[in-house]
């Protein structure tokens, strides 16, 4: 098999609970597509895989160190791995990660500086908008199911599993993707096995509240909303980051036990100027090593001083809600990728990809930095 392009596939060092690697059987697929693959030592060890789960189906694929991985034509790599590994990266080299342009445009700029071009995975899209690379059923299932377990743990008297308690009332901020997800995650407790056992005792169940985002302008009626939510879930994109769905003066009318799911992870920006804030203000920013949060966690230290934190709650808030379940994440992300990267061997690199031809180069035209437009 003649090999036409390299690509680096390294780990992901951002925090020791981020264990996601791509699958053997994915990587096999890029070496029959004619990639020259080339692993990270350890490479699928977080998720328990030997090098010789790769090898035996990759037999020409090669272990090196983390930073001749990214010396390779193109670097695929799920999360953005941080500035300071882009220096290791060749000119003309492609980074292929999630890189949400429409919210970095430091990362961006840091990025044409250095001649790389990059995909950024979650600006794939088909010709209707919708994203070719996606799992956000697991951004708001896992986030829902944490959120429930908190608040079961929580849960006043006469306790979350008595069949005469009230309902479980959940208030969905947005009804997009996420927000339709949350709704339906929301309903099933977030664990469709605990919900049968519920409604095998006869408990009560979960009233849902979906919430648009032009309703949350009208403060005296989310506020109302707010007093009798048990968990309140963010789920919103709004047109403008530095305004929050919910300022934090707003969470004090909830209840003592309520839980604050952040499923949007929007980041704190304040520097030079306020450019982002999270949609609920002054809750933490959670990652797969810790993603609950208590009233009087040290994490509240943490949060930019532009940012109101007087008002607490229970929060559950992870950057990555994928990433709980590793394997599993990682064979959607898989199925969904296989096409995509497919197409750029069979082109011959992303310099040859036309925005303007199949099916598969329109969705990554989409996405190349090189054509990149914040409208």
């Amino acid at each position: 098999m003649e090999l036409n392009l390299s690509i680096g596939l390294p780990r992901m060092h951002l925090e020791p609970g981020e264990r996601r690697d791509f699958l053997p059987e994915f990587v096999q697929r890029l070496y029959h597509n004619g990639f020259e693959v080339f692993l990270e030592h350890d490479y699928g060890a977080g998720m328990g895989f030997q090098e010789n789960d790769y090898i035996s189906l990759i037999p020409n694929a090669k272990y090196v160190g983390k930073e001749e991985t990214y010396q390779k034509d193109i670097v695929l790599v799920l999360r953005y791995p941080g500035d300071d590994v882009l220096t290791a990266m060749k000119p003309a080299g492609c980074l292929i990660s999630m890189l949400h342009f429409p919210t970095r445009p430091q990362r961006i700029a840091l990025l044409k500086t250095m001649g790389i071009e990059a995909i950024s995975l979650d600006s794939i899209k088909d010709d209707v908008g919708r994203r070719l690379i996606e799992n956000l059923r697991s951004v708001a299932w896992n986030g829902v199911e944490v959120s429930f377990n908190v608040l079961k743990e929580h849960y006043p008297a006469p306790g979350f599993e008595d069949p005469n308690r009230l309902p479980i009332k959940a208030t969905v901020l947005g009804a997009g993707a996420v927000g339709m997800y949350a709704i339906q995650a929301a309903i099933r407790y977030g664990n469709e096995d605990y919900w049968r056992y519920m409604a095998s005792i006869g408990a009560t169940g979960v009233q849902v509240t979906a919430v648009d985002y032009d309703l949350t302008n009208h403060m005296s009626i989310i506020q109302q909303v707010l007093k009798y939510t048990d968990i309140l879930i963010d789920a919103t994109q709004r047109p403008d980051p530095t305004r929050p769905v919910v300022p934090n003066e707003w969470i004090g009318l909830m209840r003592p036990h309520a839980v604050l799911l952040d499923l949007s992870v929007d980041p704190y920006e304040c520097e030079p100027e306020l450019l982002s804030v999270k949609g609920i203000e002054g809750i933490p920013q959670g990652n797969l090593d810790q993603y609950i949060f208590g009233p009087d966690d040290p994490a509240y230290d943490k949060i930019p001083p532009c940012v109101q934190t007087k008002e607490r709650r229970l929060v559950v808030s992870c950057y990555s809600w994928p990433g709980i379940y590793p394997k599993e994440c990682m064979n959607v992300y898989g199925k969904q990728l296989a096409p995509i990267l497919h197409e750029i061997a069979k082109r011959g690199g992303v310099k040859n990809i036309d925005p303007h031809g199949s099916f598969f180069q329109r969705a990554i035209g989409r996405a190349l930095l090189t054509n990149w437009k914040n409208t």
